[in-house]
């Protein structure tokens, strides 16, 4: 076996895990930003599909006849992580038989929660059903989720059209401008119009 051959596969050992590495990096830079995307614009925010499902949810152990500590129990096991803490919490002071505006203060106070808890508190104050209302804000989540992927959408759009350009724009200049302007620049230069 010669040097050369020696020498070529060390290089070949060499670059094949560095392009690897590579490709590996450009695939989990590339998936990662798309779980990102597609999750929610912040990533400690929960996904409004599944605030909704814990939404309709609550609503139906509300419809059942659950009591309200008892239907948010219910409803927090499934929920979304940080939502679902301060739901429990809530759940809990109600169990105790806190005051349910002194219950809801601390969800009022998270932007998961406040729109519940405003809610959860007008219907303490004036008998009204809180199922129907988890009804709404099941739906506004729905909507909320609706907004953010088309949103993500037509980010995508945006972002595709510049790799696309740069294909396109060098091709279109090559194959449509560059002839004209030579069939041109010969019409006037070979009739010696200049």
């Amino acid at each position: 076996m010669s040097w050369a051959s020696v020498a070529m596969i060390a290089l070949a050992l060499a670059i094949i895990p560095a392009r690897r590495g590579a490709s590996a990096r450009a695939a989990e830079i590339l998936f990662a930003d798309t779980t990102t995307e597609n999750s929610v614009a912040a990533p400690d925010k929960p996904d409004p599909l599944a605030v909704a499902a814990s939404l309709d949810l609550l609503g139906a152990c509300l419809r059942a006849g659950l009591p309200v500590s008892a239907a948010i129990t219910a409803m927090a096991s499934t929920a979304p992580k940080p939502m679902a803490d301060t739901l429990s919490r809530v759940a809990d002071l109600l169990t105790l038989g806190a005051d349910p505006d002194a219950a809801w203060s601390e969800a009022a106070l998270d932007p998961d929660t406040e729109a519940l808890a405003r809610m959860a508190r007008r219907s303490a104050r004036s008998g009204s059903s809180l199922s129907s209302s988890m009804a709404e804000l099941a739906e506004r989540s729905r909507g909320d989720a609706e907004d953010l992927a088309a949103a993500a959408a037509e980010r995508a759009g945006v972002l595709i059209s510049g790799p696309l350009g740069l294909c396109f724009l060098p091709a279109f200049i090559a194959l449509g401008i560059v002839p004209v302007v030579i069939g041109l620049a010969t019409t006037v230069l070979g009739n010696g119009l200049l």
